[in-house]
This record gives structure tokens, sequence and C-alpha cells, in this order.
């Protein structure tokens, strides 16, 4: 086990004591950063010769699902920032990248990331140093609690499309407060609004290919962020799963009772409440497995010299069947608990009803039966999946 596995236990200890309460409360996370940030776990994916941790993509995904399990709305702020920062990767500039990483772990930043590819593009306009950024997008999920953010927006002039870095802070930038949803409440997903917000020439990523540079290995290896972000959605499903088990089965063996007809003294020894929990134990073991295959293929994708598209078809086909099987698995599991602790766990106060709803927010983020048309597809026909926002 890593060290920062550990931390990570450390801290959703802390988390996982007011959790419900948090998520009644709905009020942004800022408290929660800064214990994230004292941790030492925004850093804790960055190489230790660059002032982080170990630098490990699997150390990254199991520190994602502890803290997932503990409060899903840090799991998944804590695991876009990890994908924020490792994206500036892809781009192939490795001095760029080197000083992010080293001025992330430096200063324990925290990034958002405002690029939801279904909002019209925010616009860049040249000036003498850099850029002004105006424009307006639907859905930036951390932005508001941010260090830094990745944002993406298309030129004036040239129509090129950019991925850059900037304060999170800068002047021109607004977070419009309208995050008001059932699940994932503490997010901070709302709206942003760009008005001529500086950005540095300096802190250009790089430029999107054309669609006739689609194919070449470039343009392959920065369409894997689109993948990446499928891969962690499905990590957050099992996280959540994990959570909600894990918190049902202390209530089960500390505060439920057993029904009159089962002939035992402890709801923990009913037979059907063992086989139901084996069940669901079963399945989200099995998805926690597949995700973190998943997730290996990806990093292997990322860390070929000349990525094909067979490759990346290969590993973007099995972040499809983990988000297929993760999704089916975390809304069962938030579900059937309940057939096991009982009517009383329904108060408030437990608030097993936020792992539903945490579980039904998250898995909509986009149409999961599109990734198993890509696997059918596949199956039968042998095409490849498409290299669109999502795929």
């Amino acid at each position: 086990m890593s060290v920062w596995t550990t931390v990570a236990e450390e801290v959703a200890a802390k988390l996982r004591e007011d959790a419900a309460a948090r998520d009644r409360g709905g009020v942004a996370p800022e408290g929660e950063i800064e214990l994230l940030r004292s941790s030492g776990l925004l850093s804790a994916f960055i190489p230790e010769e660059l002032g982080g941790g170990d630098g490990d993509p699997a150390t990254t995904d199991a520190v994602t699902r502890i803290i997932t399990a503990a409060d899903a709305s840090l799991g998944h702020l804590l695991g876009y920032h990890y994908l924020h920062v490792w994206r500036s990767e892809l781009f192939g500039d490795a001095e760029r990248s080197t000083r992010l990483r080293r001025e992330t772990a430096a200063n324990q930043w925290f990034w958002g990331g405002v690029a939801n590819p279904l909002d019209a593009a925010l616009e860049l306009t040249p000036t003498d140093d850099g850029f002004l950024l105006n424009g307006r997008k639907t859905f930036a999920s951390g932005a508001s609690v941010a260090d830094r953010l990745v944002v993406s927006g298309t030129r004036t002039d040239t129509g090129e499309k950019l991925t850059f870095t900037m304060d999170a802070r800068a002047n021109g930038v607004k977070y419009l407060g309208d995050w008001d949803n059932i699940g994932q409440r503490l997010t901070e997903s709302g709206g942003v609004v760009f008005t001529d917000a500086p950005v540095a020439a300096d802190d250009v990523l790089g430029v999107h290919p054309t669609s006739a540079e689609e194919d070449s290995p470039e343009a392959l290896r920065l369409s894997l962020a689109q993948i990446a972000f499928q891969a962690v959605l499905s990590q957050l499903h099992v996280g959540i799963a994990e959570g909600a088990l894990e918190q049902a089965a202390e209530y089960t063996r500390t505060m439920s009772r057993p029904w009159f007809l089962s002939g035992v003294e402890k709801a923990s020894d009913d037979l059907y409440v063992l086989v139901g929990y084996g069940e669901l134990v079963a399945s989200t073991e099995a998805a926690g497995l597949l995700a973190d295959h998943a997730s290996a293929l990806l990093h292997a994708a990322a860390a070929e010299p000349e990525l094909t598209l067979e490759l990346r078809a290969a590993a973007a086909l099995t972040i499809s069947s983990a988000k297929v099987v993760s999704t089916r698995v975390v809304n069962e599991v938030t579900s059937k608990i309940f057939e096991f602790v009982g009517a009383r766990a329904t108060a408030s106060k437990y608030g097993f009803d936020r792992f539903w709803r945490n579980a039904r927010t998250i898995t909509l983020h986009d149409p999961v039966s599109y990734k198993a048309r890509e696997l059918g597809a596949h199956l039968l026909t042998g095409e490849l999946p498409p290299i669109t926002g999502y795929s």
C-alpha cells in the first residue's frame, strides 16, 4: 500500500464524520479543499523529483476512490484535479508541463477546468502579450474553488482552438454559483462567465489539431484527454458504490433489526441480507478491477511513442466497458442498500439518500448507451469508437 493511500484513508475518515451534514448544507467546499491541500494529496500524483509524491497513476486512482467513498463531491473534484494537470503532458511541451507540475507541488494548487464540449466555444482575442477571453460555460466543476484553471477557447483571428491555463481569480472571471442539482452538491459545477479575462501567451499549453490531422500521433495523444475523463468517471462510480456499501454495512451491523420471520437475533445473520450484500460486493469489486484495467491501458497508450488509432481504440473500448459496468453497478448498489438497512435508515440524519442522488447525477454526465453502442459496433462490425469530446 502506498503512503498516499494511507494519507487518503486518514483524510477520508475526517470527511466521513460530517459528510451527510455537509451534503445537506450545500456550502462551497473551501474547507474540504484546504484539508486536501494540507494533507499533500493535491500533489500525490506528481513525481517526487518535481516535489510531489510517487507519480504512479495507480496511486491516483486508489486515492480518488478512497476520497470518493467518503465524499463523492470531493472525490469528483480531486479526480478531475489530477486529470487537469496530467493532460498538460499530452501537448508535447515537456518544459511547460514540468514547470506546471513543479509549481503545483510547490504551491499545492488545486485545479479546476472549463471545457464543456457541448457549450459554444469561448473566444480568444489576441493582444500584444497574449489574449483576452470572452464567453460563458454552463458547467465548470471545481472552478470557483480552484487556484488555477485549464480552459479551452478559439482564436477570433485564425479559428485555432487552444488549451491554456489561467489564474482562477483573474480579472474578468465571474462564477455564477448556479449549481443546484440533486446530487454532487459540493462540486461547485455551476457556470462561469469570462469578460476580457487576460490569458498570458506563456500559459498556452498547445493548439488542437485540425480535422485533417486527426489521425496523427500528436492528435491521437491529445484526444486521450477525452477518454481520460470517462476513466475518471468510472472510478468515481466505483468509489460511490464502495462508500454506500461501507456505510450501509456499518448500519446493518450496529443498528438494523432482524425481521421477525428470519429466526435470527441480528440482522447481519439474516441469510437474505448476507446474500444481498455479497452480490453487491462482488459486482462492485468487478467494476473496480475493470476500471483499474481501463486506466492502465489509458496510461500505457499515453506512454506509447507512436500512438496509433488502434492502440487508442483499445483503451477507449475498455474504458467504455468500465463506464457501462460501473454505471449499472453504482445505480444498483445505491438503491439496493435500502433493502438491507431497513425503514429506520431512511431518516435524513443518516444521509443514505446522498449515495443514490450522487450516483444518479454523475452517471448522467453523458449517455452511457452510446458507450454500449461503441462496444456493440466494434464486436459486430469492427468499427472503432469515434473521437469526440466524450469518447
